[in-house]
């Protein structure tokens, strides 16, 4: 069986991941594709890498439209010429949904893994998922019922995030404690944008440490540019959960990170900033009140959102100061046990969609 798999960035590359680990237990299995150093670890074949096709922003993939239709060109090319008999589509919507009717055009069999985010913009694509796509897998429980008023039946086993977290022992020795994680993202123009406003708040807590969650994605030099003048900082590579198993509190960058925080039971400020024109896009496009997976679940302002203009100096020192004392903690704390009770399943769900991805071969 050959499967061509997309992913467009860090978290679904690590997504994918586990469930290419549970299809490499089949030899025959032949999967090549657009991904990051995870699945390359499990043996898949990159045609691209991830670094190569990551934008983030309405203005950066304006900017960059010419060479992603060159990219979506190749792709097809590859997908054609590979002949596979799935591709599987991880997240990356903007991408991935022009590729799902490419190739259903071609008659190949389509999966897509964590669906486009209908339910917060651009709900129209609706459309072309129950038109290209032959099955959904989705990674948030109410996303089921969500799909359910379109007619269009989806999956849900599991998310992959509360996998990660259950499926690990965490062993992290890092002597200066009490430690302070930051997570400033995985694309260089967010990083450049957030980094920096989080650093300065540095200076006033003197009796922390704090810890930079880095990704392979930019070596060392690039982290020092921002971090040269702090003395108390300390750059740690792709360990995100056992820095997380050893911290206060954290400051995180919306998206993915801020589930694992949760999880993790680590009081956080979610923090984000992206250029003013894609931030006025999104601002007109975008249809939910909360921007941290944890707020969007629980339908409230449990942890602190601090976007755009709001993201400065002062208000995220104050806030931090908040989060760090005991009784607020405990506040926060309670509504993350509520999350893992939204999430929770008995099964793997990487597992559970190797074994429906396998059955097309073993019906």
């Amino acid at each position: 069986m050959k499967i061509y798999l997309i992913v467009g960035e860090r978290s679904g590359d690590q997504h994918a991941a586990k469930i290419v680990k549970e299809l490499k237990k089949d030899k025959n299995i032949i999967i090549r594709g657009w991904g990051g150093d995870d699945l390359k670890s499990q043996g898949m074949h990159l045609d691209r890498h991830i670094d190569e096709v990551s934008y983030m922003g309405f203005w950066e993939v304006f900017k960059n439209l010419k060479k992603i239709y060159n990219l979506f060109n190749e792709c097809k090319k590859d997908i054609l010429n590979f002949s596979p008999d799935l591709v599987l589509l991880v997240d990356y919507p903007g991408f991935n949904l022009r590729i799902a009717e490419f190739a259903h055009k071609n008659k190949i069999t389509t999966y897509y893994y964590i669906s486009p985010k209908i339910w917060a913009w651009k709900k129209g694509r609706i459309n072309k998922i129950r038109k290209y796509v032959n099955r959904m897998f989705v990674i948030f429980p109410f996303e089921k019922e969500y799909y359910k008023d379109f007619n269009f039946e989806v999956e849900y086993f599991g998310n992959p995030v509360i996998e990660n977290v259950e499926s690990k022992k965490f062993s992290f020795d890092y002597k200066k404690k009490p430690i302070i994680s930051l997570f400033p993202g995985s694309r260089k123009q967010e990083v450049s944008l957030v980094l920096p406003v989080m650093l300065e708040v540095v200076k006033f807590f003197p009796d922390y440490n704090f810890v930079i969650s880095a990704t392979n994605s930019f070596n060392i030099d690039f982290y020092n540019k921002f971090i040269n003048e702090y003395e108390n900082v300390d750059v740690i590579y792709d360990k995100s959960l056992e820095i997380l198993s050893v911290s206060n509190a954290a400051l995180v960058t919306s998206g993915t990170a801020t589930l694992e925080t949760a999880l993790m039971n680590v009081p956080q400020i979610v923090c984000y900033k992206t250029s003013n024109l894609s931030y006025l896009i999104a601002k007109y496009l975008v249809q939910i009140k909360y921007i941290s997976l944890v707020n969007i679940l629980l339908d409230k302002e449990s942890v602190v959102e601090l976007i755009q203009s709001k993201l400065t100096v002062d208000n995220l020192r104050k806030n931090l100061a908040h989060i760090l004392k005991d009784e607020n903690k405990k506040e926060i704390q309670s509504d993350y046990k509520k999350i893992k009770s939204i999430l929770s399943t008995r099964q793997k769900v990487s597992k559970a969609i190797a074994k429906e991805i396998l059955s097309i071969k073993n019906p």
